[in-house]
């Protein structure tokens, strides 16, 4: 593991990731939903939620694939669209403005997530394996699986902010999270759980639930 780890150290590698048909929500800044100062927001943010997480005992990290281009790219965070970007500043008690500009935009996955958040109130950090949002060439509204190129960079991050945060165990929503955290954190207790796309949104809540005994949970978000 990497010692003296520091929230600016995770914030500062990530502006150094840099890879043709991604977009860095730390760095840049994209010329139709943005304003001016939003990779800057998005940085402060981040780094404020480090801090804050680093401060308390994490119960878990979460851990997706990729940002997506209506949540992370946007908002910066993880699994966290413009509508649930308010209440992931609540949860970790920092206050921004929306980094982006228009309307609100909703994301199916960090929809679903939130509605369980919401039930859960142990800390909880929200990550994705690859932190950037990587796109199809020539189409960069859209979304695209990380290469392996990308992933070893995301490992690499990630085993910064395990270092810094020292979760209880790490959650991994889907199978490439699953083989990066297994691959990497044999120490750490690790739970795949579905993700919620493509048809895994029931059993994602009924995996999530269980592991936090929730009694109930939503129905699922028909969109």
């Amino acid at each position: 593991m990497r010692k003296n780890v520091s929230p600016q150290k995770i914030v500062d590698a990530l502006k150094e990731l840099s890879f043709p048909n991604t977009f860095n929500p730390y760095t840049e800044r994209c010329p139709v939903y943005d304003r001016s100062d939003s990779a800057r927001i998005r940085s402060l943010i981040l780094h404020d939620m480090l801090v804050a997480a680093s401060d308390v005992e994490i119960d878990a990290i979460w851990i997706g694939r990729d940002l997506g281009h209506r949540g992370g790219r946007r908002t910066g965070l993880a699994l966290t669209d413009d509508v649930r970007f308010s209440s992931h500043m609540v949860r970790w008690g920092v206050q921004f403005e929306r980094p982006t500009n228009g309307p609100v935009v909703k994301e199916r996955t960090a929809s679903v997530v939130w509605d369980l958040l919401d039930e859960i109130s142990e800390p909880v950090f929200l990550w994705n394996v690859f932190p950037l949002h990587p796109f199809p060439s020539g189409d960069e509204f859209r979304n695209r699986a990380h290469n392996s190129a990308e992933r070893r960079s995301g490992e690499m991050i990630m085993e910064m902010l395990i270092h810094l945060l020292r979760p209880r165990r790490i959650v991994a929503i889907g199978g490439d999270a699953a083989r990066v955290s297994e691959r990497n954190f044999d120490d750490i207790d690790i739970f795949h759980v579905r993700h919620p796309s493509y048809g895994g949104e029931r059993e994602f809540r009924d995996q999530v639930a269980d592991l936090y005994e929730l009694e109930n949970t939503s129905e699922p978000t028909l969109i």
